[in-house]
């Protein structure tokens, strides 16, 4: 069928031709008058520009001439920025600004061409000030005025759009120093000597500390699309970051790193950035993450990011490969009404050696040359609700199939099925080597450990030891919930499987990199039964430490109640399993008599309780046997008056036995300060008997309100 021809009268198009000739013939009557007072109104923005930047920043900003060339650039020269007080942010010698005129008729500014000759950019730190503060200075707003709440993804549309438009199509830059001074006490100088950008392909040299190094940024940039492809590298070394080693103690090289954006756009009212990120051969080093150079051959993200309104997510499409090893990871933070934290990890089942092999070089020293075949897979799921911490998901699971060890790396994961020597560590450094076998009189078969202490103690430590596989997610996920509402490490998730494995396998330096190869270890003993969990148990009790210089159940019952492990009471079970988060605080539980001291009552009668309760041991309201406690003679002389204030319960002991009277837990310290000690010499204490602390307000009255308590009681 033929569609009948719409055909439009000739007045019309007359109309419409004049139409269209009135209009360019304003447009250009409007563009000779601006071209005819561009100066003056480049001269009145420019002056503007000053004005408002010293105003609301409070920069002096220079330029000692300024004009147009050519129909869209603007040529400077001498131009300096310095901020009110501080050292000179920004000198430039001489700049050519080129914009595209038809994104300006919009009102977008962007640029079409830069040349820049001699320019410096110095950030400059001087204690807790800098010439770059005022990027944090805002504008006062008037407190009646209200403001619409911005999407998150607009803002990163608009951030990135930014970028992108000041990105030129052609570029010349010459000799463009950056600079950043922290202190006079580490420095960093980029000196860019060319920088050029010619259809979209970038060339660049860069001289590093004048001639440290010389770096290369190359790649192809296509802002029209938001796309870009660049590579860092260094010739003929590696791409070196000293400022970060002088700074923060952390070496860090690679050889070379790649970046590309594919795309960046709207996908409903979310905002979508997809790219990759890979890096050779990275080189790390930081001693609280690992005492070794920690190498990564071959790294590669590619990445899928989404930002909504109210969140940033990195989604599950994406995929972090680690040589022939990869995984899927989800990570959503959502920041209103009030902060979400998820993460998700899913591995695909692929061949185990495989995954083991992407292992960094460095990584897990006791791992390195394992030989294994089969499959795994893995994955995790973590969801935490700021506003309801008590809800906090957590799961874990590596799933094997065909599973099988066939060859150890460097530690025989299967040595303590026989005899072994066992080294304590204490501050860092050896105590004493230690023989867990019979040729040790104080090594204890575990049939020959009293069931008083064995149940106490599992009680306490790991009541589900016989049939976990080495984790319990349960107690992990009300570590995370109990921390996170006290804002600092107040209870662990650790079983008797981790503190086995950390003790006998892993060296004594806590770094993050150690406690991942404990959480391996354990996985691999646990789930493929190298150890059986009674000789694990028999293990765990002679290597405990429970006093100072007092390892292992042998020594302890000797040494506190002059007995052998088998003679143990539930009392003196108890105790013993009391003392274990802090050992080093065990005579200080005592009375000068030798009796226990009374705040300890409540204690026995919960683990008690809970053994009666599961018919460990009979019912006894009178305290588990907490009147019968009695230090050996000997040790009594060494005990302080009870008149003697000694609190504790407000040291916190770590690990190591590392005691400071504050603990941990100071607030003011950072995460990673309290995680592994603030690089500054911590004041660190070793308590000792005799050694007093002092009593907070809170502590006090609680003692108050127990004393009134047991009163009460006494009282009927």
């Amino acid at each position: 069928m033929q569609l009948p021809k719409i055909v439009i009268p000739k007045k019309y198009l007359k109309i419409g031709a004049w139409v269209l000739g009135i209009f360019i013939l304003l447009l250009i009557s409007i563009g000779a008058v601006a071209y005819s007072k561009r100066e003056a109104l480049l001269k009145k923005m420019v002056a503007k520009a000053i004005a408002k930047a010293d105003k609301d920043f409070g920069l002096n900003v220079k330029i000692a001439s300024f004009g147009f060339e050519g129909m869209s650039s603007v040529h400077m020269s001498g131009i300096s920025v310095v901020p009110k007080d501080r050292d000179t942010l920004t000198t430039i010698s001489d700049i050519t600004i080129g914009v595209k005129i038809w994104p300006l008729i919009f009102g977008d500014v962007k640029l079409s061409a830069i040349d820049l000759n001699h320019g410096k950019l110095n950030v400059v730190m001087r204690d807790t000030l800098t010439n770059i503060d005022f990027i944090l200075k805002r504008k006062k707003k008037d407190s009646t005025t209200t403001t619409n709440k911005v999407a998150l993804s607009e803002i990163a549309s608009n951030l990135l759009n930014q970028v992108f438009y000041k990105i030129p199509d052609d570029m010349v830059v010459k000799d463009f120093v950056m600079g950043l001074n922290d202190n006079d006490t580490a420095f960093v100088k980029f000196n860019t000597t060319i920088a050029t950008i010619d259809g979209g392909n970038l060339q660049s040299t860069i001289k590093v500390n004048d001639t440290a190094a010389i770096w290369h940024l190359n790649g192809k940039l296509n802002p029209g699309s938001k796309k870009l492809n660049v590579m860092l590298f260094a010739e003929g070394k590696k791409v070196e970051l000293p400022y970060l080693e002088r700074k923060l103690q952390t070496k860090i090289n690679f050889d070379t790193v790649k970046t590309e954006m594919k795309d960046a756009s709207f996908s409903g009212s979310d905002y979508r950035i997809v790219g990759s990120w890979s890096i050779k051969n990275l080189l790390i080093n930081q001693k609280r993450i690992s005492a070794d150079d920690i190498i990564v051959p071959d790294a590669k993200i590619e990445a899928d990011m989404i930002i909504g309104e109210n969140f940033v997510c990195l989604d599950s499409t994406s995929t972090v490969y680690l040589r022939d090893a990869y995984i899927h990871p989800y990570l959503k933070y959502t920041l209103s009404p009030h902060k979400i934290y998820e993460m998700k990890l899913n591995a695909q089942e692929q061949d185990a050696q495989a995954i083991f092999s992407s292992f960094p070089v460095g990584l897990f020293e006791s791992l390195e040359g394992i030989k294994v075949q089969g499959k795994l897979k893995y994955s995790l799921d973590f969801y935490l609700d700021t506003s309801i911490p008590d809800s906090v998901k957590f799961s874990s699971t590596l799933t094997p199939s065909n599973f099988k060890v066939l060859q150890w790396g460097k530690t025989d994961l299967q040595k303590i099925n026989s005899d072994f020597i066992y080294t304590p560590y204490e501050y860092g450094k050896p105590m004493r080597n230690i023989t867990i076998g019979p040729s040790n009189p104080n090594f204890t078969r575990l049939e020959n450990i009293s069931p008083n202490f064995k149940n106490a103690l599992l009680t306490a430590e790991d009541p589900s030891f016989f049939r976990h596989k080495g984790f319990v997610e349960e107690s992990i996920r009300k570590s995370i919930a109990v921390n996170f509402k006290e804002k600092k490490f107040k209870r662990g998730g650790s079983t008797i499987s981790m503190q086995l494995v950390k003790n006998v396998f892993l060296s004594r330096k806590k770094t993050l990199v150690r406690k991942a190869e404990e959480i391996l270890i354990v996985w691999l003993i646990e789930n493929n039964r190298l150890v059986s969990k009674a000789r694990m148990l028999e293990v765990y009790f002679n290597i405990i430490e429970m006093g100072n210089n007092v390892y292992g159940i042998g020594e302890a019952s000797r040494y506190y109640f002059g007995k052998s492990p088998a003679e143990l009471n539930i009392g003196e079970s108890i105790f013993l399993a009391n003392i274990v988060p802090k050992p080093k605080a065990a005579l200080y539980k005592f009375m000068s008599n030798g009796g226990l001291k009374e705040y300890l009552l409540p204690y026995f009668r919960f683990i008690g309780g809970t053994m009666a309760r599961r018919g460990l041991t009979p019912a006894d309201s009178a305290g588990y046997g907490f009147y019968d406690v009695r230090l050996r003679e000997g040790l009594r002389q060494y005990l302080l008056p009870d008149s003697t204030v000694i609190d504790t319960a407000s040291v916190d002991v770590d690990e190591d036995g590392m005691i400071t009277p504050e603990g941990m837990n100071d607030k003011s310290k950072s995460l990673f300060d309290r995680l592994f000690g603030s690089s500054k010499k911590d004041t660190v204490t070793k308590v000792q008997p005799g050694q007093d602390t002092v009593k907070t307000r809170k502590q006090l009255r609680q003692e108050r309100r127990e004393e009134r308590r047991r009163q009460r009681e006494k009282n009927g």
